[in-house]
């Protein structure tokens, strides 16, 4: 999907996006941000915070810099931490796949459902792993392409209409992993039957 496209795709699931993560996707968002080991003094980077249904998770004792490619989101998320009193939250527009930060600013990333949404997941995961420190800790919850060979199936038929609403269903965890150079720590599912999986790498650079 081109940037223009996914930019008017969540404009439009701006006034709704909350009703709808909060009730499916933001179990394991919790948990991935309660899982992530945060220190004080440490700064996160939330790529894609989306409307920051995140952000009050994150403990006030860090420093956390949420961007996204949504304005429209972002106006939300900045109601949200205003409202929240989040002082230790700061937003900005931004492409995932060009990071407007240094080298090694950052001691972990939060990627909740973002690789699956952009153009090239690989680029964020470069960009991603440039920004972080070494030895860092990147959190990533994302939907993959199930090992089930009729989930599979549905899910490649299904592809082009998910596309049309902001997301693709075919992106395989394992190839994921490999050509994103990862290295995993722990990767699972919430539940038995989940479609999204929580993922920990350790950045190696």
């Amino acid at each position: 999907m081109e940037l223009e496209s996914i930019k008017k795709i969540y404009a439009g699931y701006s006034k709704v996006y909350d009703a709808i993560f909060k009730r499916f996707f933001y179990p394991r968002i919790k948990h991935a941000v309660h899982s992530m080991g945060i220190a004080p003094g440490d700064k996160i980077l939330d790529v894609g915070v989306g409307t920051g249904l995140s952000l009050p998770l994150f403990p006030k004792y860090c420093k956390v810099t949420g961007i996204d490619l949504s304005s429209a989101m972002l106006k939300k998320a900045r109601q949200k931490a205003k409202k929240l009193h989040l002082d230790h939250i700061e937003l900005l527009e931004m492409d995932a796949m060009n990071l407007n930060f240094p080298d090694n600013t950052f001691d972990k990333v939060f990627i909740s459902h973002v690789v699956s949404v952009v153009p090239d997941p690989y680029k964020v995961m470069s960009e991603v792993r440039r920004v972080c420190k070494k030895g860092g800790r990147i959190a990533i919850v994302n939907h993959f392409k199930s090992k089930n060979k009729v989930m599979a199936g549905m899910e490649k038929i299904f592809n082009p209409v998910s596309k049309k609403i902001g997301w693709r269903s075919d992106l395989c965890l394992d190839e994921f992993v490999k050509k994103a150079h990862l290295h995993v720590d722990k990767k699972y599912k919430l539940k038995k039957i989940d479609l999204w999986h929580v993922i920990f790498a350790t950045n190696h650079k």
